[in-house]
């Protein structure tokens, strides 16, 4: 679990309700159920009607990622492609096709599949860019999906405040009815604000940046394959794939087999 997600998540949250209670208010002055159903609801319908539902289940589902991050083990994937590399350098390419299949990655498994068959290396490039592509634009879509609610909330919130003030001035004749619209004109916008800049929008980048290792992972496997192909020394290979990493992440945890 990554904590700091969770402590950034709450951090903001707990921040803003502190300075609310210093202000002299109380949580209560907040709630406002009317705003909500204008702001976060009305949000959620221009949402849906963005994106078609295969989005929309992909940024739910990757929404766990936010806490739970896949993690990238780039030492023992060095080891495992510099082991197949050896393989392949004492037995022949084609002895690579039995291993392909209890390779970590599925991209490896392609790969290296590809490579025991005989394929030509632009072509293996070209599947496995695919592949790769594939996987970026699945998780660019759900993130925009984050970055889209942000974007709409404060509108909406807008909207809110507008409608509450438009109730505010049709009963100005009555001066108990004056409280309710000017609340919820105003904790609309709050609500709009809150959740573009406290959830929506982190959200998004967030997921972006935990899939930065992810895709560093799924480089280093395209390289290390195409490296095979042509024959390098798995002491080469292993240099190059080196070079793709810092120190400080070359071993971030478990393997992503994405």
């Amino acid at each position: 679990m990554d904590i700091f997600a969770i402590i950034g998540m709450f951090f903001g949250i707990t921040m803003i309700l502190i300075g609310q209670a210093m202000e002299g208010g109380n949580i209560g002055q907040l709630l406002q159920i009317t705003a909500f159903f204008i702001v976060i609801g009305g949000t959620m319908g221009a949402v849906i009607l963005s994106f078609p539902p295969a989005t929309l289940k992909a940024a739910i589902l990757i929404l766990k990622d936010v806490f739970f991050p896949p993690k990238s083990d780039f030492n023992a994937l060095i080891t495992e492609i510099g082991g197949f590399a050896t393989k392949a350098r004492k037995e022949g390419i084609i002895a690579l096709e039995k291993e392909a299949n209890s390779a970590s990655d599925s991209l490896l498994t392609l790969g290296l599949g590809a490579v025991a068959d005989g394929t030509d290396p632009t072509l293996v490039r070209e599947m496995m860019e695919n592949q790769i592509e594939q996987q970026e634009q699945y998780v660019n879509n759900a993130s925009k999906v984050f970055e889209s609610f942000g974007g709409y909330s404060p509108t909406l919130g807008i909207i809110g405040a507008v409608m509450g003030l438009i109730q505010v001035m049709q009963n100005l004749s009555d001066p108990s009815k004056l409280g309710a619209g000017i609340a919820v004109a105003f904790v609309a916008t709050i609500y709009g604000l809150f959740a573009a800049n406290l959830l929506m929008i982190p959200l998004s980048t967030r997921i972006k940046f935990i899939y930065q290792n992810v895709f560093l992972y799924k480089n280093m496997i395209l390289e290390g394959v195409l490296s095979i192909q042509a024959g390098e020394s798995p002491v080469l290979i292993e240099r190059k794939l080196r070079s793709f990493i810092l120190e400080d992440n070359s071993n971030s945890g478990a393997k992503d087999n994405g």
